[in-house]
């Protein structure tokens, strides 16, 4: 994604910060990136708790998200995971600390409104999230599901044209050669 904003000459629109354990702390993060900028031109990604964020972004600002196999039971889920984990890209550790679960309870987006805000794209091969809890949450939302793939969506450069297009930068600029 990073690349495509670049290729387009909107490598200045482009922000993905790493997010913190706490739930509060990313949210406030999330919404301090979007801070001074119109919301309803903005489009927000994220993926698996990314997407929950964008989610819970996208509703408290108008703003339109792009979610990539989200996690949607989110107190279910994460409260199986407190205790030392590593990052993903940095495999630095970290803690999730068992008042996160609160913290992301507080965050909980239980149905989400204009549905034509959203694009959801997931895969029915995910490992770790179900993805007929993503399909019914974001009913009413354009959607792709990707029979099999995976949690990463491994796939997603094959996506990138429709994310670009509901993003509404598809055609900003041609892509270098």
């Amino acid at each position: 994604m990073a690349q495509a904003m670049h290729e387009r000459g909107l490598a200045a629109a482009w922000r993905c910060p790493q997010l913190p354990a706490s739930p509060r702390a990313a949210a406030e993060l999330a919404e301090a990136e979007l801070a001074g900028h119109d919301a309803s031109q903005a489009v927000v990604i994220g993926s698996s708790l990314g997407g929950f964020y964008a989610t819970w972004l996208a509703e408290r600002t108008g703003a339109r998200a792009i979610v990539i196999n989200p996690v949607v039971q989110a107190v279910r889920e994460l409260s199986r995971h407190v205790g030392q984990h590593r990052m993903y890209h940095s495999d630095e550790p970290f803690d999730f600390r068992p008042e996160y679960v609160d913290e992301i309870a507080a965050l909980a987006v239980p149905r989400i409104t204009r549905p034509e805000r959203y694009f959801l794209l997931a895969a029915t091969g995910d490992e770790l999230l179900d993805w007929r809890d993503m399909r019914d949450h974001y009913a009413g939302a354009r959607q792709v599901i990707l029979e099999g793939g995976d949690h990463a969506f491994s796939d997603f450069a094959e996506w990138l044209p429709a994310v670009l297009e509901f993003s509404g930068i598809a055609n900003a600029a041609t892509p270098s050669s």
